[in-house]
């Protein structure tokens, strides 16, 4: 017999027999129109408004040509021979198309939010608002990497800003659009649903929480907004999960309380600066729960020294499950809720500790400041130069066969961070000089102090060289 006949004869006689029941089973449903024979389903009247805030951003960059017209003034003979007629003749530095994307208008005199990766690399950037055929030339307020957020300007009045939802309201399988410029080829509405909240873990930015869509999200649709089925704000769209660079329904959105957070600190100080605890975390696994009376949350497996959470008496083991009366559902949950405060904040941690519960008040300090600390630390040119130990390895995920400096922390706005190093990078070369150390870090440091000088990173298993002073 058929297997899918067998299976449906088994099906059939198991039922006669009683022993299969839907208590549950749905009534019989009723097919009708939505409202009457002569009316359309439509959505126009909510997106005609949260279209009108959704912006087209074209960038440029400026890009330095060819400075040779032949290579035999390259010779030093040719060169003297013809005099000054022999230099290289240069050509005028031109602007080179970049990247099309999108943005969300949030004030009506001009602020718009879009995605960092947008206007990242961008000399020139130019907003074209919705209706309109007139190019404004935006400012860049701030930016923020690690959520992929910027805020830039444009000089108008009386625009329409977009209305705002809180990530409250948002369920799964809310109906929902998504709003932007799609390659270029102009302002476009898709629809589709939430398919997922809370992502993370997916790769894309340092802080993820994102609104997961199927509404269609492609090239060009960065910085645009996703709107609910009222045409408010729920979050900007950022990436989309593809193996072809197309849609395959997978789309993924900065959501609405973590745009709110960082458009606020962008546009007050033109930066993000974050709440740092000091603690290292990790998640509740089923076997850890056993040992909780809460079963959600995030487990201290190490604290700082000299941190807020060492000050706080926080100790390995405790299970924060609330910040100021908010569960914490993980670890991304905490690092994402303290990392939304700002610094000098003062919160309250519940946390359970050996099957008693204990609140604990702490005062946050900077993510970048000088308590980022773990273990002995030494203070160069705005950065923070750690020991390269076997357990700082492994909490690092660096590989054991690494030696070097490890920089715990870079001081925010030093020449430093001005010159891209990164907290977790490991300095393997000064110059000429190979580092194992702090004590050779330092000394490097004293040798070219002042000097233009060339130093080598390892960056999560790549070697990346950084130029500072």
């Amino acid at each position: 017999m058929h297997k899918s006949i067998l299976l449906s004869t088994l099906l059939t006689a198991s039922l006669l027999a009683g022993t299969i029941t839907f208590e549950n089973a749905a009534p019989n449903p009723e097919h009708r129109l939505p409202n009457g024979k002569n009316e359309i389903l439509s959505f126009h009247e909510v997106l005609k408004d949260s279209m009108n805030a959704v912006v087209n951003i074209s960038t440029k960059t400026i890009v330095q040509n060819n400075q040779s017209y032949n290579r035999l003034f390259n010779d030093p003979f040719f060169r003297e021979f013809f005099g000054q007629r022999g230099q290289p003749r240069q050509q005028a530095p031109s602007k080179k198309d970049n990247a099309l994307g999108s943005g969300v208008i949030v004030s009506d005199d001009g602020y718009i939010v879009t995605n960092n990766h947008v206007i990242a690399e961008a000399d020139e950037i130019t907003v074209v608002v919705n209706g309109s055929n007139k190019e404004h030339k935006a400012k860049v307020i701030g930016r923020d990497k690690d959520s992929d957020l910027a805020v830039i300007k444009i000089e108008a009045k009386n625009l329409e800003a977009i209305k705002l939802s809180t990530i409250d309201e948002v369920k799964l399988g809310d109906v929902v659009f998504a709003i932007g410029n799609p390659f270029g080829v102009g302002q476009t509405v898709t629809q589709g649903i939430v398919s997922a909240l809370n992502k993370s873990h997916v790769g894309i930015n340092k802080y993820e929480n994102f609104i997961q869509t199927d509404a269609s999200i492609n090239p060009g649709n960065s910085g645009g907004a996703l709107i609910d089925s009222r045409g408010a704000l729920i979050g900007i769209n950022a990436a989309i999960l593809s193996q072809t660079g197309g849609n395959h329904g997978i789309g993924f959105t900065i959501p609405i309380d973590m745009v709110r957070n960082v458009v606020t600190k962008l546009i007050k100080d033109g930066k993000v600066s974050r709440g740092f605890m000091g603690v290292n975390i990790s998640d509740v696994t089923p076997k850890l729960a056993k040992l909780y009376n809460h079963k959600k949350g995030a487990i201290v497996t190490d604290i700082q020294v000299n941190s807020p959470a060492e000050k706080a008496e926080l100790q390995r083991g405790d299970l924060i499950y609330s910040v100021n009366g908010k569960k914490i559902k993980s670890s991304s949950d905490l690092q994402r809720i303290i990392t939304s405060f700002s610094p000098d904040e003062t919160i309250k941690l519940s946390i359970e500790r050996d099957k008693q519960t204990y609140v604990k008040t702490l005062t946050l300090s900077s993510l970048s400041g000088s308590s980022n600390i773990l273990g002995s630390l030494t203070k160069i040119e705005g950065l923070r130069l750690a020991e390269l130990t076997a357990q700082v390895k492994k909490t690092y995920q660096i590989d054991q066969s690494v030696t070097g400096a490890l920089i715990e922390g870079v001081l925010e706005g030093s020449q430093a961070d001005m010159s891209g190093f990164m907290a977790g990078d490991v300095i393997i070369q000064i110059e000429n000089r190979g580092i194992e150390s702090v004590k050779d870090a330092k000394k490097a440091f004293n040798l070219f102090k002042g000097h233009t000088k060339r130093i080598y990173v390892n960056r999560q298993g790549f070697i990346v060289l950084l130029v500072t002073k």
